[in-house]
């Protein structure tokens, strides 16, 4: 299995097929085959050998796409950079995965005297973007302009194809070694889930250094659909890009969906050749899944359960389930299945199978499952101890195989003896029509160890007190579970660059005081 099936076969049955649209640019998979080989070449000109890590810093663009493919044409692995981190982590990032090649576009060419003389050891930097091309840099086009197609280097298996970064929103940020295999299971559990062919046309308006949207970057591909992209997620350009590029597949993440829905005038657009949504990558209020649901009459939706280490997709839930009624319904709170092509199991503190309704950690295992992480031998000992990859979420199962996410382990609230699930919390206060965003978390208290606390963001003009709030979730949930203080705020909760809220950052005016994240 090697990624570069994917550009073969998707010339071969759609050759003159649109591959990506990018504004008024685009081309034909017989097109994009010649230029990702023509830019292999280049990359093999700028020195890139064997297992060399080549680096991309851009916002989602055609180039994204074409990267994906070159970088293993050439036989090197692709390191996608999370385009929110800061310069020192974007150093780190790069030093760390001894990054040979630096790819970068318009935006993130200002950052570059930042970046200036301490990476450690990038030798050249491509510039990707549509301006001017930066002093010291090479122009990309010119690389496919200038060079023949090179031969393939048929990396595959086993073989590395690139550091996946995780976020870093706690410690260090880790570099997962996803091989072909891996991504290609991946890809082969999205195509007949998600039901994707070369009619497909696929929206990418998440970022595309994370695993979320790249689960389908392949999946299309292979399948020979269109690719179609936004630099990166705006409602209005989401929408516009949505019926200009007759788009019918895309991938939004629940704070992008809550924001899709809430914009003013959605009704106005012509959405017919949307058909379908798959979300994931953090939990979904039920309240807002509703909503979009019935907002967008014509659309499937269907979940995938992930991350990083599983190339990400762990579960999946299809869009028969996304139901209130008839024999399918009461899925809806549910993650889904295991994907094909992976195994799970709920698992105590000993990894032992716990019984069917009961809370443990999700354990995973599968030919999607990571390699490990980069240069951390120890970690990856310990992440895949019995040959089962540690997520690190809690979660049931029940008797049909249908987990439930209740919460990350380390956003699990422990107040006063009682474990309270943030998820939970949050789900009872999206359902007061008032708010448009909310996160739990779990602050010091002097008796009780934790206190749940929420961060509530208002729709415009809305007017809510923090009593008729709690009021509200104690019609809905246990009274422990139930927000003890709520804090009000006009701007949005800050989120990741896959459009995760940051509850670290939500959590350090209570805790940094402390030294530590536990009381």
């Amino acid at each position: 299995m090697y990624l570069s099936q994917c550009v073969n076969r998707a010339a071969q049955i759609n050759p003159n097929g649109f591959a990506t649209i990018f504004g008024e640019r685009k081309f034909t998979w017989t097109e994009f085959k010649d230029r990702i080989a023509r830019l292999a070449q280049g990359l093999k000109g700028l020195g890139v050998e064997t297992e060399d890590r080549v680096a991309i810093l851009s916002m989602n663009s055609d180039r994204y796409l074409e990267y994906f493919f070159s970088v293993p044409w050439a036989g090197g692995m692709v390191v996608p950079v999370n385009i929110r981190l800061a310069p020192p982590e974007i150093l780190f990032t790069l030093n760390d995965s001894e990054t040979k090649v630096l790819v970068i576009d318009d935006t993130f060419a200002a950052m570059l005297p930042a970046l200036k003389g301490k990476m450690e050891t990038v030798t050249h930097i491509v510039f990707a973007g549509d301006g001017e091309t930066p002093e010291g840099c090479i122009n990309y086009e010119d690389l496919i302009k200038n060079n023949e197609p090179a031969a393939d280097a048929e990396r595959q298996g086993d073989d590395i194809a690139g550091l996946f970064y995780t976020g870093g929103t706690t410690g260090r940020s880790k570099g997962v070694m996803l091989t072909h295999t891996n991504l290609l299971t991946n890809t082969l559990n999205i195509i007949p889930a998600s039901q994707i062919d070369e009619e497909v046309t696929y929206l990418h308006a998440a970022p595309m250094f994370h695993l979320a949207d790249c689960a389908s970057t392949f999946a299309i591909t292979l399948a020979g659909g269109t690719h179609s992209f936004i630099p990166k997620f705006d409602p209005e350009d989401t929408l516009k890009t949505l019926v200009a590029d007759k788009v019918t597949n895309c991938l939004l993440v629940p704070t992008m969906i809550n924001m899709l829905i809430n914009f003013p005038g959605i009704e106005k657009y012509d959405l017919s050749n949307f058909k379908r949504i798959m979300y994931g990558a953090s939990p979904m209020p039920e309240a807002v899944l509703l909503k979009a649901m019935e907002l967008l009459p014509n659309c499937l939706f269907s979940q995938g359960y992930g991350m990083t280490e599983t190339a990400p997709l762990i579960t999946f839930l299809e869009p028969k389930f996304h139901t209130m009624d008839g024999p399918y319904a009461g899925r809806l709170k549910s993650a889904g299945r295991a994907g094909v092509a992976t195994e799970l199991k709920i698992a105590d503190e000993n990894d032992n199978e716990v019984p069917r309704g009961e809370v443990g950690e999700v354990l995973a295992r599968g030919p999607n499952v990571m390699k490990g992480y980069w240069k951390m031998e120890e970690l990856t000992k310990e992440t895949l101890r019995g040959g089962w990859m540690h997520t690190g979420d809690m979660a049931y199962m029940d008797e049909d195989g249908f987990i439930y996410i209740v919460d990350r382990s380390k956003d699990m609230i422990i107040s006063g003896g009682e474990n309270v699930y943030s998820t939970e919390t949050e789900n009872a206060i999206y359902q007061h029509s008032d708010v448009m965003e909310c996160a739990v978390i779990g602050i010091p208290h002097k008796d009780w160890g934790e206190m749940v606390h929420a961060v509530v963001v208002l729709h415009e003009g809305k007017k809510l007190t923090e009593d008729e709030l709690k009021k509200h979730c104690a019609e809905l949930i246990a009274g422990y579970k139930c927000p003890r203080s709520i804090s009000f705020q006009d701007e949005p909760l800050p989120v990741s660059g896959a459009g995760k809220i940051l509850k670290t950052e939500l959590r350090k005016p209570f805790w940094d005081s402390k030294g530590k994240g536990v009381n």
